[in-house]
């Protein structure tokens, strides 16, 4: 297949990057991450996820980040929901796209969002026309597309079927994510393929952990077959706090050095990447998972 010349990345971080730490980052700082991320030449970022504050603490102060936030030119603020609920106080707060999560696995869905699998999707679908209607756009997300921590493994073929109904709703696209980091190459490269095929011209995004060493191999193996979009938290760092043992994200900075050297662009700046990366490492007080970060640049005196 030939790989597009041009992948976007959507970091994550200030959502699934900071949701699972045990740090409540204040407010200010997630702004300032957020304005390092478009600075580095981000373009869509997850700014918060609209859930109960009860559950997730970290995304307790949703709305006041999004307001003190403002509107960035050019930029695509999104709030991720998981219900109604969610998506009516995102829209109220102003994000210009909805995420919507399905779940291919009832107990995780249920455990993750009180709602079982066939429920998720009727959720999500409810969401993407709640964004329509209210002029903005939606996203939709597989969730444990690869693997549930719960229940193991997941019939492709029901997440095929799954990305054709939540499709059917308009969206602008459909992610797969690997909620656990269970995913190899080869799985991504069928799944993925399944899924276009199944929801084109619909375009495919990605979501990739990397618990167990294999988001980076993981994304490129989604590149080749196909997908558009990657998501990716800026220092790899975050997770899902009903997920047990879902570690970081692949990391932003690791994915975009990866694409450029293979002659792909992002529109990330990789010196700015790695600069964000070390001055989030000190409001985290602890060093972050990706890779770029601490590594010697290359080509000698290069930027990263």
């Amino acid at each position: 297949m030939l790989v597009a010349r041009t992948i976007e990345i959507v970091e994550v971080g200030p959502r699934d990057g900071l949701q699972n730490e045990a740090l409540l980052v204040s407010s200010a700082d997630k702004v300032e991450l957020i304005r390092r991320c478009i600075a580095a030449g981000a373009r869509r970022i997850e700014i918060a996820s609209f859930v109960n504050p009860r559950k997730v603490p970290q995304m307790a102060d949703a709305e006041a980040v999004v307001e003190a936030l403002g509107r960035p030119a050019g930029v695509t603020r999104i709030g991720l929901v998981l219900n109604l609920r969610g998506a009516e106080r995102a829209l109220a707060a102003g994000a210009d796209q909805l995420g919507a999560v399905a779940v291919a696995s009832d107990t995780f869905g249920v455990r993750n969002q009180g709602q079982d699998s066939a429920q998720s999707v009727a959720e999500a679908k409810a969401i993407i026309g709640m964004a329509k209607a209210a002029g903005r756009s939606a996203q939709v997300t597989i969730a444990a597309a690869f693997g549930c921590p719960f229940e193991g493994e997941i019939d492709p073929a029901r997440v095929v079927e799954m990305a054709r109904q939540l499709a059917a709703a308009g969206p602008c696209e459909v992610a797969l994510a690997d909620t656990i980091g269970v995913a190899v190459p080869a799985q991504v490269t069928a799944l993925v393929a399944a899924i276009r095929k199944a929801i084109a011209p619909l375009p495919v995004r990605v979501h990739f952990h990397d618990t167990r060493n294999t988001g980076v191999a993981n994304a490129w193996a989604a590149v080749e077959a196909g997908a558009v979009t990657v998501d990716a938290s800026l220092g790899g760092f975050g997770g899902c706090p009903f997920a047990p043992g879902a570690a970081g994200n692949v990391g932003t900075e690791d994915v975009a050095w990866m694409l450029a050297r293979s002659g792909i662009e992002t529109g990330l700046d990789m010196r700015a990447l790695v600069d964000a990366s070390h001055w989030l490492s000190g409001v985290m007080g602890k060093d972050l998972p990706a890779s770029l970060s601490r590594a010697v640049p290359f080509p000698a005196g290069g930027t990263a």
